[in-house]
């Protein structure tokens, strides 16, 4: 995975102001859509990330989820062993039952341990099974300074570790690809009901982002804090159609945790601008020489973000279509034929692949034939007019 660094030093030479301020030894600003970081302290050290393990727990629910091997109203049987985790927990019982989305209501706002090692064994059978599953994932989103031993974040072990710039990258994932992982990130408290050989209880779930009270922009992410870690935070904030990820690690209490992810995030807002193309315009067809077709469709392959940080004025930039006016049969459906350069005057902000839209095969001696008669009778099929 790429993506474009750039530290405060480039964007109106803030980044001592910053580095005063900001008091953890690890953090990372981060733009979500085009993950581009903005601030960088510390970022590829190694550190214990405690419960902000769970952020890819959390990305392997929603990909189970989205696959359809999971649904939010499957049911999930607590093991003894899920029941035996300590710390943050919403003591959930032995043979206890729970469905999913309740489930993950208590992982993401409570920071459940009992929660999370009960969807692990939901999904993979055993927390080891599902840890193998974590790691592979990391390695698949380019976290290389990442391994994880178990699925929350209550180990000590040494071998379970991350950077602070590997956690803005598994919160990009979460975020861009699951958003509807807000409509629990969001939540402030919420009661779920324990029910059990002792009856029915009920449980009040309370979130441990105190961010979501102290700023109005924030969405998101997830807490952690152990006497290895000390206190870390992956913060999520939305404004004006942008969307940040502020990561700080191993801070040395729960207030300078939420104030540097306040300073990182209100920062980022004061010099962050997107120029957003949603390539919705139609693209020209091009001639095929030799295809059993005359011409081939067009399309973009996505959309176009620039993340400016220097206060230009976007409303001048253009987009330019790089094609050739013929292209040689065969012409494969998903091949790049060309690009969408973007510019603002002479500096080119980026690019996007124009890919074909359809498969034109090369003719062979049949099509050439077919070609020439249908060409024969269109011309000479014309009714006179008197």
């Amino acid at each position: 995975m790429l993506f474009a660094v750039f530290t405060t030093e480039s964007v109106n030479g803030q980044n001592a102001e910053l580095d005063a301020k900001v008091q953890s030894p690890s953090a990372v600003l981060m733009e979500a859509s085009t993950g581009q970081v903005i601030y960088e302290r510390d970022a590829d050290t190694k550190r214990s990330p405690a419960s902000i393990t769970k952020i890819m727990t959390l990305i392997l629910i929603f990909d189970e989820l989205k696959s359809g091997n999971l649904k939010l109203d499957d049911e999930v049987t607590t093991s003894a062993y899920a029941k035996s985790m300590g710390g943050s927990q919403v003591f959930l019982e032995e043979g206890e039952v729970q469905t999913v989305e309740t489930m993950i209501k208590c992982i993401v706002v409570a920071s459940a341990n009992d929660a999370s090692v009960a969807m692990a064994e939901k999904i993979c059978g055993s927390e080891e099974a599902f840890v193998e599953r974590m790691n592979a994932r990391a390695k698949e989103l380019g976290m290389t300074e990442t391994h994880f031993c178990d699925c929350c974040g209550l180990t000590s072990d040494e071998q379970h570790y991350t950077s602070a710039r590997d956690v803005a990258l598994m919160s990009r994932e979460l975020i861009t690809k699951y958003p509807e992982i807000y409509q629990y990130t969001k939540i402030w408290m919420e009661d779920i009901t324990h029910v059990t050989q002792k009856g029915s209880t009920p449980f009040t779930l309370s979130s441990t982002n105190k961010l979501l009270k102290q700023y109005e922009y924030t969405t998101g992410l997830k807490t952690g804090s152990t006497s290895v870690a000390k206190y870390c935070f992956s913060a999520t904030a939305h404004k004006d159609g942008i969307d940040l990820i502020a990561v700080v690690m191993a801070a040395p209490d729960h207030k300078v945790r939420f104030a540097d992810a306040k300073t990182l995030l209100t920062y980022g807002f004061s010099v962050c601008s997107i120029y957003h193309d949603a390539n919705t315009d139609t693209l020209p067809k091009l001639k095929v020489k030799g295809g059993v077709e005359d011409t081939v469709s067009l399309r973009y392959e996505k959309e176009f973000r620039y993340l400016d940080l220097n206060g230009q004025d976007m409303t001048g930039v253009t987009k330019k279509w790089e094609l050739t006016e013929t292209v040689p049969a065969p012409a494969l459906e998903g091949e790049k034929a060309g690009e969408a350069v973007y510019y603002l005057g002479e500096q080119k902000l980026g690019s996007v692949d124009i890919l074909y839209a359809q498969t034109v095969e090369q003719a062979g001696y049949g099509d050439c034939i077919k070609k020439v008669f249908l060409k024969c009778t269109l011309v000479n099929d014309v009714t006179p007019s008197f």
